[in-house]
């Protein structure tokens, strides 16, 4: 978790498959509990470090092979959805892909304060892994309990993360709809 959102591996590793996986090991309420606050702390950890290279890194990172590789749209959409929104901005963008990787940086290059920033985040890390936690962590006990008297267990298990996975995408594409407006510049035909 750290590493999804502090040096952008979460461009290319996504937090919430790590998170699902990691979540279907969990047998009891301390383990439950425990994951959740590593994931939490974990994530605010990397969001801090992805803020403090933008702070202090931003420009050399945007303009380097990485930020290439990036694309200059990308970086353009998540400076003026920030502009545009400001704290919902990283709040939301926790649950949008490309820009939640893209986010801590940007504000590390903004005028918003780490204050300011972590009291936006904090809450939507939260959010982010009670609802992926919970919903893999129950599933795998449904699997668990199932098992035995239950052939087709496993089937149920897949299903419900992959109905889980399948909510959340809608979830993701419904927030990125609206969003949208907020990430492009008025003159930008991409917005319609």
């Amino acid at each position: 978790m750290f590493l999804e959102t502090s040096i952008l591996i979460g461009l290319i590793v996504p937090g919430d498959t790590i998170v699902i996986v990691s979540a279907t090991g969990v047998a009891n309420p301390f383990e439950y509990w425990s994951l959740i606050v590593v994931v939490i702390i974990g994530s605010l950890a990397g969001e801090s470090v992805g803020f403090l290279l933008g702070r202090y890194f931003g420009p050399r990172l945007r303009a380097s092979r990485l930020g290439a590789r990036i694309g200059h749209r990308n970086w353009e959409r998540a400076e003026h959805y920030l502009a545009r929104r400001g704290g919902p901005a990283v709040f939301i963008s926790r649950f949008l892909p490309v820009l939640h990787a893209l986010i801590p940086l940007t504000v590390g290059m903004s005028p918003m304060s780490y204050r300011r920033f972590i009291s936006w985040t904090a809450p939507a890390c939260t959010v982010w892994a009670f609802a992926y936690i919970s919903v893999a962590a129950a599933a795998a006990e449904g699997y668990r309990s199932l098992a035995d008297r239950l052939h087709y267990a496993g089937y149920l298990f897949v299903g419900a993360i992959v109905l889980f996975l399948l909510v959340a995408a809608l979830i993701r594409w419904l927030l990125h709809r609206r969003e949208l407006r907020h990430m492009n510049r008025a003159d930008d035909p991409g917005e319609h």
